[in-house]
């Protein structure tokens, strides 16, 4: 099934890795669906642009970075002596081009505030499946490598896996867009030391340098842009704005929204709802940045005194203060700054609970012991990254680092 266009041989020119060639009919075909289309209106980042003004990137742009790895990779490996069909080739590349696929418009924000356990992996398998129907079931083993559930272990770690292409892509063409040079890494030569032994996917001892070197970009990547603590402190104000906009639709408000949005604040939508409902998944592939910008631009001026604050700190960027650390706060900290909120702002109990926002964000640079990365030897002998390196690093970024955070809004500073 194509869409309006009958050369399907395109180079497309990416500023992170130059021309990159498509050259399959199917492939082309996914590309052109107005349900890939649509991933060039939704950020990669969501709101990391209101800190780091260059990344306005898009998971358009990742997904076909992320294939054309992969099309490194397969290549790398075939030169190696692995056995690698055409139609495992078209499956591995189709899966990796797909795996984005069901992040919605600013992705975490959207599945913890107006859905109910909506999770971005579950909606990506959705479009795989119609994606395979579409095409008379030639997606059947993308689907498979997917779900894991295909014979070759390795092909599925190609896409998922703590050394993937998707990893590679995300941490170095992120970097490139946020300008954070401490996140640079070196794809091709991690790509060019893949191998294969036992089914399992692992990296050259040669290349160790490289992949302790992914590991801590990864880590700098975390903390210093993905949980950088003012893109929390947005990403938390919009899931509140959205959790509000659904409260007031659910109790007959008539909210200002475009169909597809407001499909998701009126209904009570779940991960069952996609798999019983096509009517969700429809409106969906129909939902982007711009349904949620372009209502929080209306609600800046809504009667409601919560959705209209807490709009304008995004599209204005009034954004709240954030405190950050290692220890809870106390319960008589925190209802001292929810006193000073309702007092400056004339809220109720209930509402200061949307501006007074406390949570715990973590991360692992490294888990030891799932799904590892793993180095080959010249004497075939195959070990956890973490028991070979000689960077003490290593050991230490497989520790779970949490932080508490407690956002507000920054006059209530002023006052004290």
């Amino acid at each position: 099934m194509s869409f309006g266009n009958t050369n399907k041989r395109k180079i497309i020119n990416d500023p992170v890795y130059g021309f990159i060639p498509i050259t399959n009919e199917i492939i082309f075909d996914i590309i052109e669906h107005p349900y890939f289309q649509r991933l060039r209106r939704i950020k990669q980042l969501g709101l990391t642009h209101l800190v780091y003004p260059g990344a306005l990137h898009t998971r358009f742009h990742h997904s076909l970075g992320a294939t054309f790895l992969m099309g490194k990779a397969i290549a790398e490996l075939r030169a190696k002596g692995h056995d690698i069909d055409s139609e495992e080739e078209l499956g591995v590349l189709a899966a990796i081009l797909l795996h984005d696929i069901g992040h919605g418009p600013f992705s975490h924000a959207l599945e913890y505030s107006i859905g109910d356990g909506i999770h971005h992996e579950e909606i990506s398998k959705l479009f795989i499946s119609y994606f395979n129907q579409l095409h008379d079931n030639k997606l059947s083993m993308a689907v498979d490598i997917f779900n894991d559930q295909y014979k070759k272990n390795f092909l599925h770690k190609l896409v998922s896996s703590q050394l993937d292409m998707d990893r590679i892509d995300y941490l170095k063409r992120d970097s490139f867009f946020t300008g954070v040079s401490e996140g640079t890494i070196n794809s091709e030569r991690l790509i060019n030391m893949l191998d294969v032994i036992d089914d399992d996917l692992v990296i050259q001892a040669k290349g160790i340098y490289s992949a302790e070197k992914f590991i801590t970009a990864r880590r700098l990547m975390y903390w210093q842009v993905y949980l950088h603590k003012t893109v929390l402190a947005s990403e938390y104000t919009l899931m509140h704005i959205l959790k509000r906009a659904k409260e007031l639709s659910r109790e007959g408000r008539k909210l200002f929204s475009t169909p597809a949005l407001a499909y998701f604040l009126k209904n009570d939508i779940d991960a069952n709802t996609f798999k019983t409902k096509a009517e969700a998944l429809i409106n969906f592939a129909k939902l982007d940045d711009f349904d949620v910008l372009t209502s929080l631009k209306v609600w800046v001026n809504d009667g409601d005194k919560v959705l209209s604050m807490l709009s304008n700190s995004i599209i204005n960027r009034r954004l709240f203060k954030i405190e950050m650390q290692k220890e809870n706060f106390s319960e008589d900290y925190i209802q001292g700054i929810k006193e000073k909120t309702i007092k400056k702002f004339g809220l109720t109990e209930e509402e200061v609970n949307y501006f007074v926002l406390q949570d715990t964000t973590s991360n692992h640079a490294y888990k030891q012991g799932v799904d590892t990365i793993n180095i080959l030897y010249k004497d075939g002998t195959v070990h956890d990254i973490s028991e070979t390196s000689d960077d003490l690093n290593i050991s230490l970024l497989s520790n779970p680092v949490t932080k508490h955070f407690l956002c507000y809004p920054k006059e209530i500073m002023i006052d004290y």
